[in-house]
């Protein structure tokens, strides 16, 4: 965060830079699963971005309250977010029928 302005960079394994993404919300946690990035921000949103494009996969969420910290379960099924106030809320990933 410089003056305000939050962004995400993107290297490769070498080092060299890939690209960037600047991001409108402060980032406090998140997790890189399989081809994606799994962010919550303390402005209460949840993010799933393309590891390679940078770009969202779906719209944020809504979880109104600033989140703590994000996990994902193994069989990439459910994303287990953290809330402020002590409240887990299990997010389903993929179609509702899937769900």
């Amino acid at each position: 965060s410089i003056q305000d302005k939050n962004a995400l960079h993107l290297f490769s394994v070498n080092g060299k830079y890939l690209g960037s993404e600047t991001l409108k919300e402060e980032v406090s946690d998140m997790c890189v699963t399989g081809e994606y990035i799994v962010m919550g921000s303390l402005q209460g949103f949840l993010s799933i971005r393309d590891l390679y494009s940078l770009s969202l996969s779906i719209s944020p969420l809504a979880m109104r309250l600033p989140i703590h910290c994000i996990s994902v379960t193994k069989e990439y099924s459910h994303i287990l977010v953290g809330l402020e106030d002590g409240k887990l809320i299990i997010v389903g990933v993929g179609k509702p029928a899937e769900v």
